[in-house]
């Protein structure tokens, strides 16, 4: 579970984010790591804005202990470390490989005194977490098969007067124009179409999964906190794209290809093909009409 935009193909998220799709619902993090950490990167400015809106929800020095549940990399577990300069900062994610990515990065940005990794997988391991004063989980819960019983966990590792933040739904990301020259117009909302339905049968493979609606306001106030405002940042690279742009967009079609082709009609398998061969001129790599587009929503809730 990561910073999983890799689970939306639009989006998640991020968990990223699109997610991760293989011909089955099964999900490789690590396989993952570094279009995860590409995409996290990109995102980054969209992720410092929320840190510091949180910091006007949360006394900026009296947040002592972040837990990033679900981290991926740690892309954001630094930024929130960044954030808040006084508190101790925990990756934990069920992917080892991540975590060590997590790790060096911290180190890289002269934060490995405060931030911390946890192998841990999810949700069995929350409660053994200890107590935080903001607990972030960023397009994580929706794999936990039980979401309701997740936040109430959360809920329990919480400070008095500590934040739950989830990043949850938001807008599909975009990366190219309706009409591409290429078979019919549209394609990309064909794509949300089969992700959508990938994404159904991901969540009802899991352990302990509950169909529930996606309120997450509602959720988090069922699970006793008191939702302190929601609000989504957006990631906007308009074209022409800078080059790792363009590769993160590529392995991100290249992830939908082999997820999603036995969902795709002959027509919009073709498309993929010729967007993905480099000998093609009106494929990704050489489009000069490509961009990146998406929004992260924030919700949180309050503790007391």
């Amino acid at each position: 579970m990561s910073q999983h935009d890799a689970s939306h193909p639009g989006h998640q998220h991020g968990h990223d984010h699109g997610h991760g799709h293989h011909g089955s619902t099964h999900l490789d993090w690590s396989e993952m790591a570094s279009l995860l950490e590409r995409q996290a990167e990109i995102a980054s400015p969209a992720y410092t804005e929320a840190a510091a809106w949180l910091g006007t929800l949360a006394p900026v020095q009296g947040v002592r202990r972040i837990l990033d549940v679900g981290s991926g990399p740690g892309v954001v577990t630094s930024l929130l470390a960044e954030a808040f300069p006084a508190a101790e900062a925990v990756a934990v994610d069920g992917a080892p490989e991540l975590l060590t990515r997590a790790r060096d990065r911290a180190e890289a940005r002269g934060l490995g005194a405060r931030v911390s990794t946890r192998h841990a997988e999810l949700p069995e391991g929350i409660a053994a977490l200890g107590q935080a004063d903001l607990v972030w989980a960023g397009n994580s819960l929706h794999h936990m098969g039980d979401q309701s019983a997740a936040l109430a966990e959360f809920a329990g590792i919480l400070n008095p007067g500590g934040l739950v933040v989830l990043v949850e739904g938001g807008l599909p990301r975009r990366h190219l124009p309706q009409n591409i020259g290429i078979g019919r117009p549209g394609l990309e909302a064909r794509l949300d179409a089969a992700h959508t339905a990938w994404f159904g049968e991901m969540r009802a493979e899991l352990p302990g999964s509950k169909d529930e609606p996606d309120d997450w306001r509602a959720l988090l106030a069922g699970a006793g906190l008191t939702p302190a405002g929601t609000r989504t940042f957006l990631v906007d690279v308009p074209a022409p794209v800078s080059p790792a742009v363009r590769e993160l967009v590529l392995a991100h079609y290249e992830r939908l290809r082999d997820g999603l082709a036995a969902r795709l009609d002959a027509d919009d398998k073709e498309t993929l093909d010729r967007l993905l061969d480099p000998a093609d001129a009106l494929s990704l790599h050489h489009r000069t009409d490509l961009f990146h587009l998406t929004a992260h929503t924030v919700h949180t809730a309050r503790k007391g």
